[in-house]
């Protein structure tokens, strides 16, 4: 993790100052919110928690991070390399959290409702998903989006 104050920069130049606003949309610096997951020895003890250190991920093109929070059975389908494209490729514009089903450090299975807008190619889109996440030995996992 570098210390606070210290601007990181990602492959395309970008910088992001660890004492910034976290980009997952809560009132809280990086390094106090998702820098903790991403950075720190902490994990997630929410699937809310996971969804937006994983959002946080794709701002900051953190692929690695997104592969090893992924349920393990999918992990050897993951394409880093799309991944990694993709996220570049978008200015990530804000995340907001619509529901939460369960999820919290008590159960073993949640789901987040959100929408994540990015700008690609000059023009505003929204993504809209329902997550499910299931916990394993303890940890979070993204497992896959769900209906609705």
């Amino acid at each position: 993790m570098l210390p606070e104050g210290i601007p990181w920069r990602n492959k395309h130049g970008r910088e992001f100052d660890m004492t910034q606003t976290c980009p997952c949309g809560r009132d809280r610096s990086y390094a106090d919110c998702c820098g903790r997951f991403l950075d720190g020895p902490d994990r997630p003890e929410a699937a809310e928690e996971l969804m937006r250190s994983r959002y946080t991920a794709y701002v900051l093109e953190r692929i690695d991070y997104l592969r090893d929070t992924l349920w393990p059975r999918n992990q050897p389908l993951f394409d880093m390399a799309a991944t990694a494209r993709w996220a570049g490729e978008n200015h990530w514009a804000g995340l907001t959290v619509i529901d939460v089903r369960d999820g919290g450090p008590a159960d073993r299975e949640g789901t987040v409702l959100f929408e994540a807008r990015f700008l690609s190619a000059g023009q505003l889109h929204t993504h809209r998903e329902c997550s499910r996440f299931k916990k394993k030995k303890g940890r979070w996992f993204y497992v896959e989006a769900v209906p609705e």
